[in-house]
């Protein structure tokens, strides 16, 4: 793990100031070290302090690209820890020595979340003398790294990059940005199994989503939720009618039996929980 600064400040090509951990929280609860390193702590360099006569001909690497999770949302449940990539490709006509990536979540004035990489260095692989991609991982603790529900949504990304002959780095604390979801789950049950042609069907389920200020699964509330069939000749599924989720996340509703197939759920998603279907749920019709 990289060592943190002691106060939280950042500085670099666009600087965070006085990032404080809320009084709320501070005590509350076990809350995660908040405090986001400087690009002169990531890259022990004093080159952005030069005289500006000495900086004249000094070039400042360019950041091209930045991928996070291989482009994916992360999606974090209630236990087990995830383990994610990131990578950074820059240039500098001395090449890169060092990338560096974190993402952090609330305001320049008061951060309330970040997760920062494991490793002291990147592993920088160079595709030409002047190009180069820094990958490095970051591991997520739900109930700890993210103590809060409220942390589930966008965070900025921070990426930086140190000149291959440590002349100069590009730092960026609003590179981009990426999104951590509370992971959902969804069941479905059809019955009767069998059933009477023109009987009624039942299909239950539940929505759920993770709760990491429990560390349980909590139904997922007014939500619309897609009931889709499949005949038993088919491979494709039609959507029947679409639901709300109850206020514990319960799913109830009836259809009129008329050929053999399968019943399912389907979840779309939102901004904080991805989406999910259930497999389908065979019924025999008589």
């Amino acid at each position: 793990m990289r060592i943190r600064a002691t106060v939280a400040a950042v500085s670099g090509a666009l600087a965070l100031s006085a990032l404080a951990v809320p009084a709320a929280q501070a005590g509350d609860q076990a809350v995660p070290n908040l405090d986001k390193p400087t690009a002169a702590e990531v890259f022990g360099t004093g080159a952005k302090t030069s005289r500006p006569s000495a900086r004249a001909a000094v070039t400042t690497p360019v950041i091209s690209k930045v991928v996070i999770n291989g482009g994916k949302d992360i999606v974090v449940g209630t236990t087990a820890e995830k383990k994610i990539t990131v990578s950074v490709t820059a240039s500098h006509p001395s090449g890169i020595a060092d990338g560096y990536i974190d993402l952090w979540h609330g305001t320049s004035s008061e951060l309330d979340g970040a997760l920062i990489p494991n490793e002291e260095a990147a592993t920088c692989t160079h595709s030409s003398a002047t190009t180069a991609t820094c990958k490095l991982t970051i591991t997520i603790l739900p109930g700890y790294d993210l103590y809060k529900n409220a942390l589930a949504g966008t965070w900025h990304v921070t990426a930086g990059a140190l000149a291959g002959d440590e002349s100069d780095f590009a730092w960026n604390d609003y590179q981009t940005t990426a999104r951590v979801q509370r992971l959902s789950k969804l069941t479905v049950n059809a019955s009767p199994e069998p059933v009477k042609k023109g009987a009624t069907i039942t299909a239950t389920g539940k929505l759920s989503r993770a709760n990491w200020e429990t560390g349980t699964y909590k139904g997922y509330t007014a939500q619309p939720v897609k009931l889709q069939f499949r005949k038993k000749t088919s491979s494709t599924y039609s959507t029947v009618k679409t639901i709300n989720s109850n206020s514990t996340g319960a799913l109830k509703t009836t259809v009129k039996a008329s050929v053999d197939g399968y019943w399912r759920y389907s979840f779309a998603g939102t901004s904080t929980t991805p989406a999910v279907t259930t497999a389908g749920d065979f019924v025999d019709v008589k």
